[in-house]
This record gives C-alpha cells, structure tokens and sequence, in this order.
C-alpha cells in the first residue's frame, strides 16, 4: 500500500513524495482514513511508529479547503522539543500547502510568538502552561478550532498536566473533531477519552506499552558502582547513539561530566538548561557530534531521533509506563535496540512490574572481569554539591540533596520532584512547595 490511496489534495501529495514517504506505517494505515473521514480517533502507539505524520497528514488535507489565516487546527504536547518536532514535520510534509504553523511554549519570549500569531496561523503547536498564557492574555483566538489533538496523552498526565488540558477544554469550541494519542493506556487517559471524544474509532500499533524491535537486559550492581558500570559497559559494546536516562538534573549533569571526562563526545539534556543549549544539545546529538546525550525522563520527551541504537538507563524510572516511554527512544521505525537497565536491590519491586507489563522474564547480566566487590564510600563524592560560598568567604559543605545520596528518598517523594520540575520542561504549572517539604 502506498500514500497513493489515501487520495491526498495534490499539493499536499507533492510534500509526501518531497519528503521520501512511500509506503504508510501500520498506525498510519489505520488512523488517516477514520480522520479524513472526520471521525474522532484514540491511537495507541509507541513512539517512532509514524504518528505524527498519522495526524498531521489528514489535517493538513482538511484546512487546505475553507478559510487561511485563521487557527483551525491546535496540536497540544508535552515538551517543546516534541512540540518542535511536530512543527518541523507539518513544515517539511506541508511544503507545497501554504499553510502556516506557529509553536507555541514556555522558555522562550512569548512576544515573538504574539508576533507571529498576528500575523496568522491554520496550526498551533503548543504546551500546556504557555498556550493558557496566551489564553488569558487574550493573544490567540481558537473560536473557529476544528480539529484538537492530544499528543502523548499519558506523558502529559504523567507530568500534571492533567488539570492544564481540562481549563484549555473551556475555550475550544464543543464541537469539533478530536483525536487523542498515547503510548500507553492508564486509567485515568481512559477516563479523559471517554470525556472528550464522541463515538471514537481505536486504533492501535503493536500491543501497547511494549516496543518489540527493543531487547532488554538488566545490570545489577550497587549504586556506588554505576559509574564504573556504565563506562565498561560503553567500553565493551558497539555503538552507534547512545541516550542515558537518570532520575535527576544533577545526576545527568555530573554522569555527563563523567562520560566527557572518560573521553566521549557526551552532553547532557536537563530543566536547567536554557532553550539554545538544549536545541544545541538535541542538534547534537542527531548530527553525531555527541555519541552519547544524559537526560532525565522530563527533559528527554519529545526526543526523535531514529538512529539511537541504545538506551541505557542509568537509574530505575519511578513507573512502568516510563519504562516503555525510555526504552521507546530506540528500536525505531523497524530498527533493532538495545535496552540496559542499571538496577540496584531497591529497585526489584519495580523490575516485577515492568516484567508484568512486557510479559516476559529480564535477562540478568553480569560483565566477566568487572570488581563488583569495590565498597561504598563513607560519604557520596560523586553526586554531592559543590561547596558553596559563606557570608565570611570561606567555603562551606553543601549537604547532598536526598537524590543525590546512595540510598535514594522514596518514589512518591521523586515523582512530586518530577512533576514539579515539569514546568521548566515545558511550559507547564507545577504543584507549589508546600511547608511540609513534599513540594518541588
């Protein structure tokens, strides 16, 4: 089957061919019909199926009949790399459409975008906070909305975002054409379908949550020795691109550190990170000047990048469904991938579940040769803060925050972190500190 069949408008069939598509992707193959026909539509699929294009294709076929100018379409996503990434695809598939899209996320100036959406706009792609932004201040119009899709429904609910979708539901007009995409089916993304779609079509890629292109294996080893683990490990395996996953900015900053100082073309990706330098690093990492990218769960959505032939993930994820999001990275568009797990005793809770949701047994590796026998330091040395300056300028020790201690704090405490560190992510709110410490 070709993207023939699909009898898209002809400029539209002349960006697919510019852009190298020739055959539909099994989720394309059974979500752009039910979408041109106008149906709302719920997709289960990983990422790197072919999606975005599943939506973007039929949409751009829709808006290049009636009215130009005004916004038709709104794209809603997690991140701004994913938001990025989804502009960059209506771009190069819409070439030939005139059609305009605007992306629309925290981080950056918002006057910029205020510029560019007066100028007019058929597509928004945007993040949750900062499109509520725009919102209040008046500075977009989504009256004459027809189509709203919500990309990566499950990672925006994993982020908080949750509350953020049900306000912007306020301002899109009732009726309209819905589509919803998710890697992963929760409860509560089941609930929100149910909510906002009429009479759905599911369409599905591939049993969900799993990515059969990807072979797993996990390491045990002792927290202190995951360093030395991880650089054995790069040193005895053949790679190609390599994306490391921790629980924590520090943590992917200082792994980075460690992996350039080891000698390999390595940078890490994390909330801190000004807008320029996590584009630089993601650029990066695409173009093959780093080998290897650090990065924590929040900063890493909306990375594609299909030439990754490993994930290793450094520290456990908090939820199953991270797992499948995490190791999602590789084993792309039909490639085969490599997932390594670092796991340490505390974790083997978590390795069940993840066992329960693949339906299968992990490999347990050991490397021949490697001294898993090396104790622990008194105190951690790798991961704690640097001193800091006091009034009287003497320098001073800076307690290790309690993720960045040997013995980690509890997995509710980190996913209030996680949630929290979303805004700077994307563009989000964020739950407040709270007196009690269990805030971000």
């Amino acid at each position: 089957m070709s993207f023939q069949r699909f009898d898209f408008h002809p400029l539209l069939a002349a960006g697919v061919a510019a852009a190298g598509y020739t055959n539909p992707t099994a989720i394309q193959k059974q979500a752009i019909p039910p979408v041109l026909e106008g149906r709302d539509v719920m997709g289960l699929a990983q990422t790197g199926t072919g999606k975005t294009a599943a939506f973007v294709l039929p949409i751009l076929h829709r808006l290049l009949k009636g009215e130009k100018g005004r916004i038709r379409a709104l794209i809603v996503a997690p991140t701004r790399e994913l938001a990025e990434q989804i502009h960059q695809s209506i771009e190069s598939l819409g070439r030939k459409t005139r059609l305009h899209s605007v992306t629309v996320y925290g981080g950056v100036k918002i006057n910029p975008q205020v510029e560019k959406l007066r100028r007019g706009a058929e597509i928004v792609v945007a993040c949750p906070g900062r499109l509520l932004d725009h919102i209040s201040q008046g500075t977009i119009n989504l009256s004459r909305l027809e189509v709203l899709v919500l990309d990566e429904a499950d990672q925006m609910f994993d982020m908080g975002f949750l509350p953020d979708i049900r306000r912007l539901l306020r301002h899109v007009p009732a009726k309209r054409q819905t589509l919803l995409f998710s890697a992963t089916m929760p409860p509560d993304i089941r609930s929100l379908a149910e909510e906002i779609l009429t009479d759905p079509l599911t369409v599905q890629a591939g049993a969900p949550g799993t990515a059969v292109t990807v072979s797993h294996a996990l390491y045990p080893v002792e927290q202190h020795l995951k360093t030395p683990l991880l650089l054995e490990l790069l040193r005895r395996t053949d790679t190609e691109s390599v994306l490391v996953f921790t629980r924590t900015k520090h943590r992917a900053k200082r792994v980075g550190e460690q992996l350039e100082k080891a000698g390999y073309r390595a940078a890490s990706l994390q909330g801190n990170l000004s807008q320029n330098r996590r584009q630089a690093a993601l650029d990066g990492f695409r173009d093959g000047t780093y080998q290897i990218l650090v990065a924590t769960d929040i900063a890493a959505r909306g990375i594609d990048v299909s030439q990754v032939s490993h994930v290793i993930n450094y520290d456990m994820p908090d939820t199953a469904e991270a797992y499948t999001h995490r190791i999602g990275r590789t084993g792309r568009a039909a490639r085969n991938g490599d997932a390594y797990t670092l796991t340490t005793a505390e974790d083997a809770a978590m390795v069940r579940t993840i066992e329960r949701l693949l339906k299968t047994p992990l490999e347990r590796r050991t490397l021949p040769e490697f001294d898993y026998s090396v104790p622990a330091p008194c105190r951690d040395t790798e991961f704690a803060r640097p001193p800091r300056e006091a009034r009287n300028g003497r320098k001073r020790e800076a307690s290790p925050k309690p993720n960045d201690r040997v013995t980690h704090q509890p997995r509710a405490l980190q996913r209030h972190s996680r949630r929290a560190s979303a805004a700077d992510a994307a563009g989000g709110t964020a739950p407040r500190a709270t007196r009690n410490g269990t805030g971000a």
